[in-house]
């Protein structure tokens, strides 16, 4: 069993930034595919930034250019620095895995269909 554990949310103004954690304790491989998923009151969950093994990353259109994915294997750690932030980036922030093996062609999925390992959340507050 991986258990995650996310850190790091907090309000901040629009236009500010914060960097979260997600520490993974239990049974962890560097082959683990790594995300980053939100979700606001009232709406679907939704795909913020995922990162394979190799370290190729994808990301949600609406954060790109403004945040980034990045893991440290060594201390079992994955990060999402978020900069520019804005009022609609306002949810509850989820790291999570996906264990399984994928081929080479499997595309990095937003979706968290894939996933089966969550933390329990870290908040982040924008204002305007």
């Amino acid at each position: 069993q991986v258990q995650l554990t996310e850190s790091g949310g907090g309000s901040v103004q629009a236009g500010g930034s914060l960097r979260l954690s997600c520490a993974a304790s239990g049974y962890t491989t560097n082959s683990y595919r790594m995300g980053w998923f939100r979700q606001a009151p009232g709406k679907e969950r939704e795909g913020v930034a995922v990162i394979d093994s190799s370290g190729s990353t994808s990301y949600a259109d609406s954060v790109k250019g403004r945040f980034t994915i990045s893991r440290d294997n060594a201390k079992n750690t994955l990060y999402l620095q978020m900069n520019s932030l804005k009022p609609e980036d306002t949810a509850m922030y989820y790291c999570a895995a996906d264990p399984s093996p994928r081929p080479r062609w499997y595309p990095l999925n937003l979706s968290g269909t894939d996933f089966n390992y969550w933390g329990q959340g870290t908040q982040v507050t924008v204002s305007s």
